[in-house]
């Protein structure tokens, strides 16, 4: 026997109103609606480290190039941070 408020056989359970799901907490969350692909994201993620380089020469820590290196390689590793956190949100959804 069913009740008003049950599903119909064979839907699937939405979720309550007022419980969150993974990842909604994050910035854009809403947009995720193309599950995550892995080659894409392995693409993705494998351009920026590619961006890195070799590792610069250690050298001097008061040399401005290789402070101005550092912020740029931590720039890149937010970015691929960034990439794979959207993914994980994707996947938590599914």
């Amino acid at each position: 026997m069913s009740t008003p408020s049950s599903p119909p056989p064979g839907a699937s359970p939405q979720p309550r109103p007022g419980i969150p799901m993974p990842g909604s907490h994050l910035p854009g969350a809403q947009a995720h609606h193309v599950p995550a692909d892995p080659n894409r994201i392995r693409s993705q993620v494998d351009e920026l480290l590619a961006e890195l380089g070799e590792r610069p020469t250690p050298g001097p820590a008061e040399n401005t190039e290789t402070g101005a290196d550092i912020t740029r390689r931590a720039r890149i590793l937010e970015q691929a941070h960034e990439v794979l956190v959207d993914a994980l949100a994707t996947v938590d959804k599914i």
